[in-house]
């Protein structure tokens, strides 16, 4: 429920603080005092244009905050935590700001959102029903929500419908592209083919490059291999002019210590360590040797593994950069060669799989008929008598449900609004035969009757809903509205004192010069200043007595209809 709404240098409106109550909240003045334009800045805080334009004359920005208690809105405080937006209290405050230059700033609870998000909270929040919304009725998106969202039953037996038409139309895609695919699978059967037979004639081993590359580095360098373990082994084991090597040094050094030790047994760690490095040297020499004499260079296997390495290094630029890559690739096209070579076995498959979806989904739709054609009746009967409370009695109203020849995302079936406004006249479609007048009270009269029934945005916004109308179907209208606000929060504008007097909380909008500049004021009326303004209204002159005593009878008769429809409620 909108709580409060202030707006800074918007238009007309120099600095307006309002505080709207439940139920009907009803907002009057004169002609150009600035009602409509209060309706604008509401807008900009559910995420409606608001350009530069709008901007007061002197000043450089605007700004509009609303304050919503959105307490039990489980949906929208769902959408709120997805977007990391705090609502503890259940309290919401949107503020937004454009500058002159162009810039807009939106906050919601102190967090910066996009205007599209914005446009999704302000779905939540307020439901603003205006000559557009009138029109929006023709549309069959329109119809078919009204419909679906009449009962759970219906609301239940559209997700089950959905469900399974998601699952029946993958299918179904699955096998216009296995068929589309079949048109390249002749081609692609010989390029398959002869990769497979490339990769599988080089006979390759997982890691088979690796110790390629290793023998081929060994073989490459075996001159040079050769002469640093003879250097080495030389080193170690053999004496020369030079002078000893390290094993006949290293024996010496023992035999040294090993004197030593006769008399003082203070190096005997230094003894210990000396015997076993002429271990390990020994051993070292032993292996090295070993080594030398196995090496066997052949330029012939080099050639061999030089030859083998190129083969693998083709397969390897075409297929990945390693053994494992070009398996994996052989593993792949011998998967798709399967899988073509299966293809009629496939397309059977996939085409039993459709037809037991096709029969479950035909199943789910009949469901989904039945049950809107249960709300339709409801619905139809409801509305119907709307109408005639507005002063339609002969007025044909129906929601009709024919079978359609496919299925479709919101099942199989056309629904369609259909309406007569007088006797003998067949009803037709509702775009073709519904004046703008008719099409406003046809709309009033769903409102009227949905309201009790969706609790999923708590404000509604009546704009121009008094256009071109008076008299008894005033008074008719008026009721209507007042009925719709038992259930939701309602604001509404309005020049006729049949629809002001229903005011749960009346809002009189004043403009006048101060300065130089025009400015406009918004007061909450007294219980006496309401029953003044809706003389003014009535009397459309200087308030006299007599239209004194009108309004009072007025909104006597009015306070006794908001009674009934709160007993009835």
């Amino acid at each position: 429920m909108l709580k409060s709404l202030t707006v800074w240098s918007f238009a007309l409106l120099e600095h307006v603080e309002i505080a709207f109550g439940a139920g009907l909240n009803i907002l009057t003045g004169e002609t150009g005092a600035g009602k409509s334009i209060l309706i604008d800045a509401l807008g900009a805080v559910l995420g409606r244009r608001v350009t530069a334009d709008a901007i007061r004359t002197g000043c450089d920005w605007l700004r509009v905050e609303a304050v919503f208690s959105v307490d039990g809105q489980a949906e929208l405080l769902a959408y709120l935590a997805e977007q990391a937006i705090d609502c503890e209290d259940a309290t919401l405050i949107i503020t937004r700001q454009v500058a002159r230059a162009g810039k807009s700033n939106v906050l919601v609870n102190g967090c910066h959102v996009t205007l599209a998000v914005l446009k999704q909270i302000g779905a939540f929040l307020v439901d603003v029903h205006g000559q557009n919304e009138n029109l929006a009725l023709l549309k069959e998106a329109s119809q078919y929500e009204l419909l679906d969202h009449e009962s759970a039953a219906v609301a239940d037996a559209l997700a089950a419908y959905r469900t399974q038409y998601r699952l029946w139309n993958d299918q179904r895609k699955a096998l216009d592209e296995r068929k589309q695919d079949a048109r390249d699978y002749a081609q692609r059967l010989d390029m398959l083919r002869w990769q497979d037979q490339e990769i599988e004639s080089a006979k390759l081993q997982v890691g088979e490059d690796d110790r390629l590359d290793e023998e081929i580095r060994k073989l490459s360098h075996a001159e040079k291999i050769s002469d640093s373990v003879q250097t080495a082994y030389g080193l170690l084991a053999n004496d020369s002019r030079s002078g000893l090597g390290v094993l006949s040094a290293i024996a010496g050094v023992k035999k040294a210590l090993d004197d030593v030790a006769r008399y003082d047994d203070s190096l005997s760690n230094a003894q210990k360590m000396v015997a076993d490095a002429e271990i390990s040297l020994q051993e070292a020499s032993y292996e090295i040797r070993d080594y030398g004499e196995s090496m066997d260079f052949s330029p012939q296997r080099l050639d061999q593994l030089q030859s083998r390495m190129d083969t693998i290094d083709k397969l390897r630029k075409k297929y990945g950069a390693t053994v494992a890559d070009v398996l994996e690739h052989q593993a792949n096209v011998q998967q798709e060669l399967a899988a073509i070579e299966n293809y009629d076995e496939d397309i059977a498959k996939l085409e039993q799989e459709i037809a037991a979806a096709e029969k479950q989904l035909r199943v789910c739709a009949d469901a989904l008929t039945t049950e809107r054609k249960k709300s339709a009746a409801v619905l139809t009967k409801d509305i119907g008598a709307q109408l005639a409370a507005l002063g339609m009695p002969k007025a044909r109203f129906a929601i009709e449900i024919a079978p359609r020849d496919s299925f479709g995302a919101r099942g199989a079936d056309d629904v369609r609004m259909t309406f007569s406004a007088n006797p003998g006249e067949a009803p037709k479609p509702l775009a073709k035969v519904a004046s703008g007048g008719e099409l406003s009270r046809i709309a009033l009269a769903i409102k009227a009757v949905s309201a009790a029934r969706d609790h999923s945005v708590p404000s509604m916004v009546f704009d121009e809903i008094d256009t071109g109308i008076g008299g008894r179907t005033a008074q008719m209208v008026a009721e209507r509205i007042a009925l719709v606000a038992q259930y939701k929060q309602v604001l509404c504008i309005t020049h006729l004192p049949q629809i002001a007097c229903m005011a749960d909380v009346h809002l009189y909008i004043a403009k006048h010069t101060a300065d130089g500049h025009t400015v406009t004021e918004v007061h909450r009326l007294t219980d006496a200043q309401e029953i003044n303004e809706i003389a003014r209204m009535a009397s459309g002159s200087d308030v006299s007595a007599a239209s004194l005593d009108n309004a009072r009878e007025m909104v006597a008769h009015a306070r006794q209809k908001k009674a009934a429809f709160a007993k009835k409620k």
